[in-house]
């Protein structure tokens, strides 16, 4: 089985025949979006991503620390956690939301923060090609970030286009605006003071307009799948992560903002 590059195999390891029937169905939902987290096929030559293990079960988690020791990878416990290894556990009964974000959890937590080489990076990101005369236009652009760096970055690169573009630092805020006033675009951050991105995101397609006239871009540091499927399930039309590549960015304001387009 070959997954792309943004999936991961599960080592799926213990669990009764009705819970294995559900965690099946969870992993189909997740593998109809990409990316996606699936199931390790029995006997497949990759070693697993992560391993999703019956805590409750003594049996799965002797041959739990067996495979890991030979081939070490992050592990989520349900029913029981390991004390000693200072490994929680997530309750029963499964819920495919509260799963897919602990599988997130446990791969990034092992990986380095970047959010300071990030920000850095959005500062230091300009095209000079892009410093020439505002041009009039009637494309009214939301960024929502609670971020100044960010914002000013946002400026920069929106500025020579001549949008009339708004700035709000909270979901709520976002949704007051957005409710009052008619957008192209919305550039749209995950975490925020108050209600995330994602809730922002299904409050703006939540309206029938907004949904055909609106486009909701996500921009954000936050690239892990569990992320993108959420954001993909709240409604987004594109997914950009920081530091954004400034040649996407360009193709998503020349996609989603007739403007950019002819500029």
């Amino acid at each position: 089985m070959t997954l792309s590059e943004n999936s991961f195999n599960v080592d799926v390891i213990g669990f009764n025949p009705t819970e294995r029937l559900l965690l099946s169905s969870i992993f189909g939902l997740a593998a109809r979006r990409d990316p996606s987290f699936a199931q390790r096929p029995a006997g497949a030559a990759k070693p697993a991503d992560v391993y999703l293990v019956d805590g409750a079960d003594q049996k799965a988690m002797a041959e739990f620390r067996a495979v890991r020791a030979r081939f070490p990878a992050p592990v989520v416990l349900v029913g029981e956690g390991d004390a000693q290894a200072g490994i929680p556990a997530l309750p029963r009964p499964l819920q495919w939301a509260r799963l897919l974000q602990s599988f997130d959890d446990a791969i990034q937590s092992q990986a380095q923060p970047a959010a300071q080489f990030e920000k850095t990076q959005l500062l230091q990101r300009s095209s000079p090609s892009l410093q020439q005369k505002a041009k009039q236009t009637t494309d009214a652009v939301l960024v929502v970030d609670d971020n100044a760096t960010v914002r000013k970055f946002m400026e920069a690169k929106l500025a020579p286009y001549g949008f009339a573009t708004d700035f709000a630092e909270t979901g709520e805020e976002a949704v007051g605006l957005t409710g009052t006033k008619e957008y192209t675009c919305v550039f749209l951050d995950v975490v925020l003071p108050g209600i995330d991105g994602y809730q922002v995101c299904k409050a703006i397609k939540s309206n029938k307009q907004a949904m055909k006239r609106t486009a909701v871009v996500m921009l954000t540091s936050r690239s892990s799948p569990f992320d993108k499927l959420r954001g993909s399930l709240a409604g987004c039309d594109e997914y950009l992560t920081k530091p954004v590549d400034e040649n996407h960015l360009l193709e998503v304001i020349a996609k989603f903002l007739p403007q950019g387009a002819r500029a």
